[in-house]
């Protein structure tokens, strides 16, 4: 953590001068470009089938997830490698992998990432980074002392489209950006009944489970809790993605899709400490994260560029510009508001607004230059060298934000962020949501 005798100017000038996107990792360990990558895969299932497919090219030597059917199913296919049901063990095999490819479910992601990076092999670590602030300052400045390149899942960073918005703003085609909405209609998360079917989502308990339901037999239950409280097996956790709408294990819909829309401001307007964040909606609860919320981010002058404020639009909340038919209503976007005009973008498409206003536009020479892949961007580096373009320096800062709107949502004050402290210093009830206690026998060193 930084020397508390940083002071703020000064920590988030250094900061920004190490989260330029294409900043090559700090490793130097040349290989033949064409030799393969031996890979260990923690995580398997869903987001971690997709993954392993990802990186499929290269020696896929170990896998392990504590669902044993997508183990089989990855088995089949990579027959020579190693099977492991806790990835703690995965480590007793160092020596046979170069790089690790973690997809864990939220609340792990840290114990994973961190344990590959303490034996100096290469990480790709699914989106989000990890499951608080504290986390992911340990993971960012843990990566930073290695000679190893890092990767998180936000694979739409590397699409096109994200690169000609960045070389637009940039190149202040809208003119000084004061203003950026990110809106998702996404409203996974602690609703009624009502509002659980209209948006095709099932969990609708607002309290934790005490009964005890066996857990599958294919399922160990114990290490899919891992750091997390102790509670009984109930599938309104797992199978399934349903996991991140609980505190313990998640942080909801902020903490899931504001990797890949705040990604795009963030890069563009170049973003990394908030020094306010203010969020509303309902009643924080204790055990679920919300549906529907909205939270705001306040940043100062970052070089040439002035103080800009970001807000965040989740389920039902939608910006005034969209609700009075002002802009396209596009159900996810992100809009920046300039001196001269404006800009909306979507995950694959752009506009500048007021259309009128930029007939006979001529966008500016491309900077950027295009990705190779995502995946292939990481495993490259890891080979030569060569950068990634979502490595842990920008996604730790990109992880932070997004979990202080939830931290500001649960502690129901708007938040002066200190990030040298790592401390909302007007609001000590915040601590509790930076950090979390883990259960025994779990430890992230």
């Amino acid at each position: 953590m930084p020397s508390k005798s940083i002071d703020r100017r000064r920590f988030l000038g250094q900061a920004a001068a190490t989260t330029a996107v294409l900043t090559a990792p700090n490793f130097i360990r040349a290989r033949n470009a064409n030799e393969k990558l031996n890979i260990a895969i923690i995580g398997v299932g869903g987001r971690g089938g997709a993954n392993l497919g990802g990186v499929s090219s290269q020696n896929i030597v170990a896998l392990c997830d504590v669902h044993s059917p997508p183990i089989g199913k990855a088995k089949e296919k990579f027959t020579n490698a190693r099977t492991f049901t806790d990835f703690r063990k995965v480590f007793d095999h160092a020596n046979e992998f170069d790089a690790v490819v973690v997809s864990t479910c939220e609340h792990t992601h840290a114990f994973a990432t961190l344990a590959a990076l303490q034996l100096n092999k290469h990480v790709y670590c699914e989106k989000p980074l990890t499951h608080n602030i504290a986390e992911a300052r340990i993971i960012r400045e843990a990566a930073a002392k290695t000679k190893v390149a890092t990767q998180m899942g936000t694979q739409i960073h590397a699409e096109n489209n994200y690169r000609r918005v960045v070389e637009a703003i940039q190149s202040n085609v809208i003119g000084p950006v004061r203003e950026v909405h990110v809106l998702v209609s996404r409203a996974w998360g602690l609703q009624s009944a009502e509002d659980a079917k209209k948006h095709g989502d099932i969990v609708t308990l607002t309290d934790r489970l005490k009964e005890s339901v066996v857990p599958p037999v294919d399922l160990d239950w114990d290490l899919w809790l891992g750091p997390a409280v102790e509670r009984p097996f109930h599938p309104v956790y797992v199978p399934g993605p349903k996991w991140y709408r609980w505190w313990d294990f998640g942080n909801g819909t902020m903490s899931d899709l504001g990797s890949p829309w705040n990604d795009l401001p963030c890069w563009a307007v170049k973003l990394t400490a908030p020094l306010t964040i203010e969020a509303s909606g309902p009643p924080a609860h204790a055990e679920l994260a919300p549906a529907s919320m909205q939270a705001t981010y306040e940043y100062g002058p970052r070089g040439d560029m002035p103080a800009v404020k970001l807000t965040w639009y989740q389920g039902v909340n939608k910006p005034k510009l969209w609700t009075e038919n002002k802009i396209p209503q596009w159900g996810c976007a992100v809009l920046f508001v300039g001196d001269k005009g404006m800009l909306l973008s979507d995950y694959s498409k752009h506009v500048l607004l007021p259309e009128a206003d930029f007939v006979g536009f001529k966008r500016p020479e491309p900077f950027i230059p295009n990705s190779i892949g995502h995946y292939a961007e990481w495993i490259q580096a890891c080979k030569t060298g060569s950068p990634t373009t979502c490595n842990f320096e920008y996604a730790g800062w990109l992880t932070e934000a997004n979990h202080l709107g939830n931290v500001a949502f649960r502690a129901g004050k708007k938040l002066e962020w200190d990030p040298v402290a790592m401390k909302a210093t007007n609001c000590p009830a915040a601590d509790a949501f930076i950090h979390r206690e883990y259960r025994k026998g779990w430890k992230l060193v």
